[in-house]
């Protein structure tokens, strides 16, 4: 019986969680310069990473959000950029 539940865990966590999954596309999005869509994805693999009930998933929380603050103030810095120089 042990050796079926752990051959069940293995199979489970061989494969790549979802978290990281939309974490790595979440890079991808912000390093092409995407970054309303980067925090779409961020924000979605952070819901994820709560849903996990196996796991630590600590790490990547803690990363996820300190890039949702850096990318939301990225985007508002840009915003106001914008909105100065079409006033000049």
């Amino acid at each position: 019986m042990l050796i079926i539940i752990l051959l069940i865990r293995w199979f489970i966590t061989r494969k790549k969680s979802i978290p990281v999954t939309l974490f790595t596309e979440a890079l991808r999005n912000e390093n092409s310069g995407h970054y309303e869509e980067a925090v779409a994805t961020y924000e979605n693999a952070l819901d994820e990473v709560k849903k996990a009930k196996f796991g630590n998933n600590t790490g990547l929380k803690n990363s996820i959000i300190e890039k949702l603050k850096v990318l939301r103030t990225a985007i508002e810095y840009q915003k106001s950029s914008t909105y100065k120089s079409s006033n000049v």
